[in-house]
């Protein structure tokens, strides 16, 4: 075990940073700010499905039509597609940090505006200005953990923060369950609140992502950060082997380019993710943010055990996320997403063929499916922070994600003008088709990134 810094007896490369980050262990510091990270993304999984179950309310109360509840839905999608991007973009050039600061104080202050709609419109607006900050804040914060951690322990150590996500889809329907039929739809917007004004203080305890200082030439910067985690591994008796050289490549002195992610190895990447991402979410969120209102208005259930219903399918998708994240990194990437992506087809197919006539039957296999598609959805942002190198990796997650935003738009609406002009049962069988495609392009086209160092991904 050595019991100082390697850094100190030569200058400082980009090179050096990430050959010392590769062989820094889990410590206490990397685990505060995998929680402090996760705090701001708890609170962006749990705003995108609070309007789901705040949704059976507002129908009858605003008299909503199917296409009206439709676009509320989507339109939050639809502002998290531009904040994808834009702020992916903006994280390239003035840092991690500063965009999840921007992105965490926008999103909250759209919740508090939700609290005051009046109408569909309303409400449409303030959720596509509250989707500009969700959607910003997850695929820069991915692409931050991802530069801190070595490649053998990458997915487990950052699956396990992203399980966050789903868990904060579940609580948004136990928080639905329980308080929604006694306070009213606003309840949803005021508990959301919470981890969020919680979020804005704990960001300045942690240090911007030395990879990203190093890609900008602010050497010293990413020494001294990286020199604070390896005092504190040997401060916890951890050991500190020495760094494995990192092989330096022509392209790490380059600038960000947007027109890279179309060229070269990055082009055949870029569209196989964003292929993934649109297919990945039209699915799964076309099924959780139209479920319960789908028991409450189709099957005229009450509408607590509509609002139970929909948190059980939530809750479903947690425990499949962990067992993802438990294993992902012994079945490799790309063999969970085309497994998955086949496995989910089935019971969406058994649906379609039943006819979706029961709320049991509806329970059961959509529950099934979510689960299975959400084990994919979580771990995408893994999966792409792994595709682009240092200079594209923020810009690149952000617009891949963009697509989760167009499929995720896309759902709901295709669910809301299927159950309106032909029958529930059309939306589980256009839903089957759509996993098929997403089976096929992984298949053909994905690469596996299990164990690689991010640096040897992107030559």
């Amino acid at each position: 075990m050595l019991t100082k810094t390697d850094s100190q007896s030569a200058p400082v490369s980009a090179q050096d940073i990430s050959a010392r980050l590769e062989r820094l262990p889990i410590t206490r510091k990397l685990m505060l700010t995998r929680i402090i990270i996760g705090a701001a993304t708890f609170f962006d999984a749990y705003t995108v499905l609070a309007i789901a179950f705040a949704m059976p309310v507002l129908v009858r109360e605003w008299q909503l039509t199917p296409a009206q509840v439709g676009m509320i839905l989507s339109f939050g999608y639809l502002g998290q597609l531009v904040g994808a991007v834009f702020f992916g973009w903006l994280a390239e050039r003035i840092g991690r940090l500063r965009v999840l600061l921007l992105t965490i104080v926008l999103f909250v202050a759209m919740d508090v505006a939700c609290l005051f709609a009046w109408s569909a419109w309303s409400m449409i607006a303030f959720r596509f200005l509250q989707g500009i900050g969700t959607g910003g804040e997850v695929p820069v914060a991915s692409a931050y953990l991802n530069e801190f951690i070595g490649a053998k322990r990458r997915g487990r150590f950052f699956l396990l923060y992203e399980v966050i996500f789903p868990v904060g889809l579940m609580f948004a329907g136990l928080v639905g369950y329980f308080f929604v039929p006694v306070y009213g739809w606003k309840a949803m917007f005021i508990v959301g609140l919470v981890p969020a004004v919680l979020a804005i203080p704990l960001r300045w305890f942690i240090s911007e992502s030395p990879r990203w200082l190093a890609s900008k030439g602010r050497l010293q910067e990413a020494d001294a950060i990286v020199s604070a985690l390896e005092r504190a591994a040997i401060a916890e008796g951890k050991d500190l082997p020495p760094p494995q050289p990192v092989a330096a490549t022509a392209a790490s002195k380059r600038d960000t380019d947007w027109r890279e992610l179309f060229q070269g190895l990055y082009g055949k990447r870029t569209f196989t993710i964003w292929a993934m991402w649109f297919c990945t979410y039209m699915v799964i969120n076309g099924l959780i943010t139209w479920l319960p209102t789908l028991y409450r208005e189709v099957f005229k259930l009450p509408l607590q055990t509509s609002l139970a219903y929909g948190f059980t399918t939530s809750a479903c998708g947690v425990v499949a996320s962990i067992a993802c994240a438990l294993l992902i990194d012994r079945v490799g990437r790309k063999r969970w997403y085309a497994c998955a992506f086949l496995l989910g087809t089935v019971p969406l197919g058994v649906l379609a063929m039943l006819g979706a006539d029961t709320a049991t039957h509806v329970l059961v296999l959509a529950t099934l499916a979510y689960a299975i598609i959400q084990t994919i959805a979580f771990s995408l942002y893994l999966y792409s922070a792994e595709l682009y190198p240092t200079r594209l990796r923020a810009l690149g997650t952000g617009c891949g994600s963009a697509w989760l935003r167009l499929g995720s738009s896309a759902g709901p609406l295709v669910v809301g003008s299927i159950v309106a002009g032909y029958g529930i049962h059309y939306v589980f069988a256009i839903f089957a088709g759509v996993l098929v495609v997403g089976a096929l392009v992984t298949s053909l086209f994905a690469i596996e990134t299990k164990g690689r160092v991010l640096e040897q991904l992107s030559p």
